[in-house]
């Protein structure tokens, strides 16, 4: 019999999430918008400390919106991190403007301040500055905001912040999603917050909220009829799924906190085996560490990180290769790319292990015994673990 199946990251549910999500269903008031949209629309401003936030039915529809409201159009330019999943840059597409990607910054894995500088001058001397810039809060950390924001000012880009994985997540102290003129977030079971889907719009302004809901509610004219003007999009969120949304918010630092701890396992049980370098963490960023992310390098390690995912499937383990770059996708091959090499590498190196935060120490110990076997390494025990390697 083959032992139980380890998921990358499943969701965690507490005791909060039964209560609203049964209060929800029993008000009766399931069908899209409610008192509970509401509410999590006025915790999560609060909790990131904004002026108004939208709750929408994905994370990609936040995107989108926001370049819709940023006037983002046919013609039009807008830079994105390479290293992401498709929602930002599908969302360039829906516009009808052109994606430039920017390669990643091997300090984060987030885009790289000094390739984009690169890019926003090369942009004005064609006198065709990008018409925003989507910056990617990657697996759960900020990118560097101190250089990027002072360089998108230079040069009036405005930042749309994707922090869909980035709830919990800070830098400098403050809160992810904030760092843009727009944010967005995901509330997808893969993002670490899960109510089954949403997103949520954030700013500082209240007429472009204001157009945010007019737009993800169909557009409707105030008329007794159903009257259009222009064209509006289906992205209202559901009440019951609000419901589910709150009580991750309730619950949401103790959640972070057992992620960290678990990726300090990881680190510490492979720290002593050689060509596997985790995801770093720069000092001014605190990381969800939603997984763990790490690399592995074939020669010093012996064997590649796609070995090593195999391995994991065969002992019934989900792992997954880092994100493919978006300049790497058949789909986008016709967009230019600054740089590229980054992110490439570490997508061919990359391997992300099972990170959730109801992951118990016997599975991660499972986990890491087999990633050590590949690499021809002793297995350990929870009572006998390597000491931490010493870094640079």
């Amino acid at each position: 019999m083959r032992t139980n199946r380890i998921r990358l990251s499943p969701p965690r549910r507490s005791r909060y999430e039964r209560a609203l999500l049964l209060e929800a269903f029993d008000s009766n008031w399931i069908a899209p918008l409610g008192p509970h949209v509401d509410a999590l629309e006025k915790e999560f401003a609060a909790l990131l400390g904004v002026e108004e936030a939208v709750a929408l039915s994905s994370g990609a529809a936040a995107l989108h919106l926001a370049l819709v409201v940023l006037g983002v159009g046919s013609g039009d330019e807008v830079l994105v991190s390479t290293l992401t999943r498709v929602a930002a840059a599908n969302a360039v597409a829906y516009t009808g403007a052109t994606a430039t990607f920017i390669d990643s910054d091997r300090a984060t894995w987030n885009m790289d301040p000094d390739l984009l500088a690169d890019e926003l001058r090369a942009s004005a001397q064609r006198n065709k500055l990008p018409k925003a810039v989507i910056v990617v809060d990657v697996y759960g950390q900020c990118a560097d905001y101190g250089p990027i924001r002072k360089v998108c000012a230079r040069y009036e880009a405005p930042i749309v912040e994707d922090a869909a994985e980035s709830i919990g997540v800070s830098y400098d102290g403050r809160p992810a999603g904030t760092f843009g003129a727009l944010g967005a977030f995901s509330f997808g079971g893969v993002e670490g917050t899960a109510d089954d889907g949403g997103g949520m719009f954030v700013c500082n302004r209240r007429q472009i909220a204001r157009r945010v809901r007019f737009l993800a509610s169909g557009a409707n004219d105030q008329a007794p009829c159903d009257q259009l003007s222009e064209v509006g999009y289906d992205y209202c969120p559901s009440n019951l799924l609000a419901a589910v949304g709150r009580g991750q918010l309730w619950g949401l630092e103790e959640r972070v906190e057992r992620q960290r701890e678990r990726f300090e396992f990881y680190r510490r049980a492979l720290a002593d085996v050689p060509g596997i370098a985790f995801m770093p963490e720069p000092p001014r960023c605190r990381s969800t560490r939603r997984l763990t992310c790490l690399t592995v390098a074939p020669r010093a390690f012996g064997a590649a990180s796609e070995d090593v995912r195999l391995a994991m499937e065969a002992e019934n383990i989900e792992a997954a290769p880092i994100w493919k770059p978006m300049h790497l996708q058949p789909v986008f091959s016709n967009c230019r790319v600054r740089g590229g090499d980054a992110a490439k590498l570490l997508f061919q190196q990359g391997l992300c292990l099972p990170g959730g935060s109801n992951l118990v120490e016997e599975d991660q110990l499972r986990v890491v015994n087999v990633l050590r076997a590949v690499g021809g390494c002793r297995p350990i025990t929870l009572d006998i673990q390597p000491p931490a390697r010493k870094t640079a």
